[in-house]
């Protein structure tokens, strides 16, 4: 066998776009995106400092369930994990398989980024969250999207005729990831491409503004948005605002359609220390050094707002319990301050300001959603934050 078998159990050819988000393929293809999709570059620039060490592996040996830290880790199909306290990098684990200095795709907390590139329009004076989406692109006219303000864009209260469900091979979400440039275009025909995709969507029956359900286009719409708003492209615009001056070491990748659109809602890929970077970032109250990337005010939005009975009549309040969901950051419970960007496949980045633990888990798990270890995920960082 030669050694990419021996390490992935699988030869490279037999990975490509037809099962890149299954298992065994995703442990090698959410590290290496970029051999499998069309992507761009984001420009780390300059290196910050490095990140401060204070290496503890005595908590990979903790109690956690059945087992222990480590043992979940191995057994959640993790690749990379990652914790800091008070900026200070305490744990850092990697899988055997794990390449920690190849971007991983972090795929809806890719939303959450996003996110934070409109925040910093929006304190520019460039962006306003209360005008609507034909405001900014007036080819949404006659779509669902037309007459809905940005601000639901960034809460997950779009009212679209969509039914966001991972598993679909037939209907509408599988048209949305050929469009996406994610899954093989049918027979004879060519992909549509995600902005007509975005504005062939009719809205649902009831107005914008309502409940939370979590609908991924909308994230890719305000990639676009973006976009237009700066006259630059998504790579460059997150280079430029974000990247670049977080100090980010490596070079992250956006996934992008066949068509030159961002995959802004789940198409990011960096490496487990540039999303820590990222989660002090967010800590430090949107500041690197002296330099304010995010105002506070702006961070005060989303930490503190958002609604709590949208939340609790909309998509995850059954599992996830009391929260709130705002700019596309998620607010855990009602006191207790931790915020947390989520993707598919076991993509976290855990923010709790109380302790200032930070944490950042990358994995492959089989499936896109698991409830149940999504809890144990939650149940870890909350017994991680408390002991340290």
């Amino acid at each position: 066998m030669s050694r990419f078998a021996d390490t992935y159990g699988f030869a490279r050819a037999e990975a490509g776009l037809n099962n890149w988000r299954e298992r065994p393929y995703s442990a090698w293809a959410f590290q290496n995106v970029g051999d499998v999709l069309e992507c761009e570059a984001i420009a780390a620039g300059v290196a910050g400092p490095a990140i401060i060490e204070a290496p503890s592996d005595d908590l990979l040996c903790q109690n956690f369930g059945s087992g222990t830290i480590e043992s979940f880790l191995a057994r959640s199909s993790t690749e990379s994990f990652l914790v800091s306290k008070a900026g200070q990098l305490v744990l850092e684990w990697h899988a055997g398989h794990a390449v920690p200095e190849n971007p991983h795709i972090v795929f809806s907390v890719s939303k959450s980024i996003t996110a934070l590139i409109a925040g910093i329009l929006q304190d520019r004076g460039l962006l306003d969250p209360g005008q609507t989406v034909a405001h900014y692109m007036p080819e949404a006219v006659g779509s669902g999207y037309a007459d809905c303000p940005l601000q639901h864009l960034l809460d997950m209260r779009v009212s679209l005729a969509f039914t966001e469900d991972y598993l679909d091979t037939t209907g509408d979400f599988a048209r949305y990831r050929r469009a996406t440039g994610w899954n093989p275009a049918e027979p004879g025909q060519a992909a549509e491409g995600l902005a007509s995709f975005l504005f062939s969507l009719a809205k649902g029956d009831e107005p914008h503004g309502g409940d939370f359900r979590y609908l991924s286009p909308n994230s890719d719409l305000l990639g676009l948005i973006l976009e237009r708003v700066f006259g630059k492209r998504f790579a460059d615009l997150v280079s430029e605002l974000l990247w670049q001056p977080l100090g980010a070491s490596t070079d992250a990748l956006i996934a992008m359609d066949g068509h030159g659109a961002p995959r802004a809602a789940g198409g990011i890929c960096v490496t487990a220390r540039d999303l820590l970077r990222l989660g002090h970032l967010i800590l430090n109250g949107g500041t690197v050094g002296a330099t304010q990337i995010v105002s506070e005010s702006w961070l005060a939005d989303m930490r503190n707002n958002g609604d709590p009975d949208a939340w609790a009549h909309g998509d995850f309040a059954a599992f996830m319990g009391p929260g709130r969901y705002r700019n596309k950051w998620y607010q855990l419970g009602p006191d207790s301050r931790q915020v947390v960007a989520i993707g598919i496949h076991g993509q976290w980045l855990f923010i709790d300001p109380k302790t200032e633990v930070v944490i950042v888990k990358l994995s492959s798990q089989p499936t896109p959603l698991d409830e149940a270890l999504e809890l144990q995920c939650l149940e870890l960082y909350g017994q991680i934050s408390a002991m340290i």
